[in-house]
Order: C-alpha cells, then sequence, then structure tokens
C-alpha cells in the first residue's frame, strides 16, 4: 500500500483527507484545529492510518503563507515524511474535475488525488538561520515602502506649510531637519526665536559639526522663513499633520536602523551571503536578500530549477504547427529574489562595476534585443553564476 493523508490547510484549522492506496479513501473527511487537542487528534488518526496500511502515510498539503507552519512543526516533532505542493501546481488540479464545486472537503480530496498522479518530493527542510533572516528582509522591506509613502505625504503637507525650508538642509529627511522643524513650524515660529536660539538648536542636535555650520544653517532657515509665503494661512489641521509625519518619519528611521544592524548581524554568520558580495554589483542589501529567498542551495539540483524559481524564465506557447516568438517571463517565482536580480543588474553595468556582466548586457543591446529584454538576459546569466558559486563554496574571482 501507498497510504497518503491531504491536508486542505486554512487560517486555524485544516481539513482531512486519508486515502490507502490510489482509489481506495479512507474514512470520511474531518477538519482539526491548529491548537494542541487539534493536533493531537490529527495524530491519532495518522496512526490509524499506519494500523490499517501498514506503514507510515506520506503527508501532503499545499503552501498557505504562515497558516501551514504549526502543522508543519507538529509533522516535524512527530517524524513523519510530508510534501509541500506549489499552489499553483494544486489548483490545476482541483480544475481538473468538471463539475465546477469548490470545498475544503474536495480539495483535501484532490490533493490525495495529486499524490498519485505526479511525481512530488518531499519537502526540503529549510534552516532556521536562513528563515530569520528571509523575515527580517522581508520586515525591512515593508516597512521601508511605508516610509517611503510617510515621507510623501509629509512632502505634500510641507509645500502647504513651510515650502522654502526644503533647502536649508542638505538632507530634508535627516534627524537634524525632522527635528528642527518639529521645533519651528512655521515661518512666524522662526522669526520669533530668531538666529541665536537656531543656532543653540541645531548645534544642540548635532555635536559632530561645528559651531560655524551650525550658524549658517540659521541663517539660511531665517531667510527661508522671510521668504515663505504661507505666513499667515497656516491651517491648524496641517500643523497636527506635519507633526505627525514628523515624528512618523523619525521612528520609521529608527526601525529601519535597528532592522539594519540584525540583518548585518545575521547575515555576516552566513558563509553564501559573503559569497555573493564577492560578485560586483552586489551589496549587502541585495545579497542578503538573495541569500534569503533562494535558501540553500540544495534545494536545487540544476540552475534551471533556479531560474524558474526566481520567474525569470521564458513561458513558451505552441499548439500544432504555431510556435510563439514573443514570449514573456513567468513571473512565477519569488518576486522579490526576481527584483533583487534586477537591481543587482542595474549595479552591475552602471558604470561598469561588474565588466563580464557589461559585456554580456553590451552584446545584447548590439544585436537589437530591448532595454529589459537585455536586463533580463543578464539577470538570467548572474542567476547561473549565482548557482555555480554556492554550489563550489567559490567567489566571483575564483569562477572569472
Amino acid at each position: 500500500m501507498d497510504p497518503v493523508v491531504g491536508l486542505d490547510v486554512s487560517k486555524g484549522e485544516s481539513q482531512v483527507q486519508a486515502f490507502l492506496n490510489k482509489g481506495k479513501p479512507y474514512r470520511k473527511s474531518f477538519s482539526v484545529l491548529h491548537t494542541t487537542e487539534g493536533l493531537d487528534i490529527l495524530l491519532h488518526f495518522l496512526k490509524g492510518v499506519e494500523e490499517e496500511a501498514g506503514i507510515k502515510p506520506s503527508i501532503i498539503l499545499e503552501s498557505t503563507g504562515h497558516y501551514h507552519t504549526p502543522v508543519v512543526q507538529f509533522l516535524e516533532e512527530q517524524d513523519y515524511l510530508y510534501i509541500m505542493v506549489n499552489p499553483l501546481l494544486s489548483h490545476q488540479a482541483k480544475k481538473s474535475s468538471l463539475r465546477k464545486v469548490k470545498t475544503d472537503e474536495i480539495d483535501a480530496f484532490r490533493l490525495c488525488e495529486l499524490y498519485y498522479k505526479e511525481e512530488l518530493e518531499p519537502y526540503k527542510k529549510r534552516g532556521i538561520q536562513l528563515l530569520n533572516l528571509r523575515n527580517l528582509t522581508r520586515q525591512h522591506e515593508t516597512l521601508t515602502g511605508l516610509y517611503v509613502q510617510a515621507k510623501l505625504q509629509f512632502h505634500s503637507i510641507l509645500d502647504q506649510v513651510f515650502p522654502e525650508y526644503k533647502g536649508v538642509f542638505g538632507d530634508l529627511y535627516s534627524k537634524v531637519s525632522l527635528n528642527i522643524l518639529l521645533k519651528f513650524r512655521t515661518s512666524e515660529a522662526v522669526l520669533q526665536a530668531g538666529e541665536n536660539a537656531i543656532t543653540d538648536k541645531i548645534a544642540s542636535l548635532c555635536m559632530s559639526r561645528s559651531e560655524r555650520w551650525a550658524q549658517e544653517r540659521a541663517k539660511k532657515l531665517y531667510k527661508a522663513a522671510q521668504r515663505n509665503p504661507f505666513k499667515n494661512i497656516v491651517y491648524q489641521s496641517h500643523l497636527i499633520n506635519l507633526e505627525m509625519y514628523i515624528q512618523m518619519l523619525l521612528q520609521y528611521q529608527e526601525h529601519l536602523a535597528n532592522l539594519d544592524s540584525e540583518i548585518d548581524a545575521l547575515a555576516g554568520e552566513i558563509e553564501e551571503y559573503k559569497i555573493l558580495q564577492s560578485i560586483p554589483g552586489i551589496g549587502e542589501k541585495i545579497a542578503a536578500t538573495i541569500i534569503s529567498e533562494i535558501g540553500e542551495i540544495e534545494r536545487f539540483n540544476h540552475p534551471k530549477k533556479l531560474v524558474a524559481f526566481s520567474g525569470i524564465d521564458p513561458s513558451v506557447h505552441s499548439s500544432g504547427k504555431f510556435t510563439a516568438t514573443i514570449n514573456r517571463i513567468t513571473k512565477r517565482g519569488s518576486s522579490r529574489l526576481r527584483h533583487a536580480l534586477y537591481m543587482a543588474v542595474l549595479c552591475g553595468i552602471r558604470g561598469s562595476r561588474n565588466k563580464k556582466l557589461k559585456e554580456f548586457y553590451d552584446r545584447k543591446r548590439e544585436e537589437g534585443k530591448p532595454f529589459k529584454v537585455a536586463i533580463i538576459a543578464c539577470a538570467n546569466k548572474l542567476i547561473h553564476w549565482i548557482y555555480a558559486l554556492l554550489k563550489r563554496k567559490e567567489t566571483f574571482l575564483d569562477l572569472v
């Protein structure tokens, strides 16, 4: 016999269906909660399947974000072999029926049928260190997006309150600049305080700079206040929103700085991280994102599988005598890995940092390839280099 148990995982619970062999369902489908009691019920059921079939059943489930995490952890503790299925593959299996019916019971049933139809490989467990790094890099990306949105909103409000302030400091979003604006939010506040008070405030916020630098900034701010067109038509709601966004920006900067230090500390312990940094054009953040999204290179036994995982493999459409000549990339893999590769290529060809990649890019352009096509070709070349380096445990100089 070849028993299998299909789990249709959802938020907080899973639908369970077992097969003793192909075409031989075992008992009725039922639901278990992702709690200690619920997982104990699942374990008792798995033991029953094992007694009936004579061997331990395999478990098949589809990847569902973080909802499957407690189930996977439980299966690992109980030493059960489980297969994690790509949702795209399971979705196609669920569409095989002529009837358009979608329930959790049927989904679990289809997963069991998929086990007998396809040659599926057991899930290769990922290391906790790389998983932690992946979580940190994804948090950093999400927080950076929120930070950018807050900057745009802050910029639009500043245009309605104190537009002349933008030229006072070299970096409008530096801590000194934001704290000064938090203290003097209107031109009237600046004019009432005077240059000396502003100079003292700037000097206290930036101890590393000279007194002369603080005086120059204070003088610029005083002149900007005199030129400000919104002297008597500033709404109180604008000032409240300006204060709120300044505090948000300062908090985002603090959180991002903490994440940066955590990422650097964790990534510095990973050998593959240093290998990726040997490739010209790949810096600290890009290297951390690429290695955390790829995970253990042993998960891929061929570079084309890594290309497909990144979603930059070309789609193919052929029917009869017709074969499409204009094909887009599939974009079915990791979007974060794909974006990191794109940024790595841009950094590599800019200023010819990566001479081998720049030569390859120029050759593609000379062949008449559009910019985006040439960039994707470079990303494909880069992912092949990454695969070879990680497999051999060599640096880019060794490969060249």
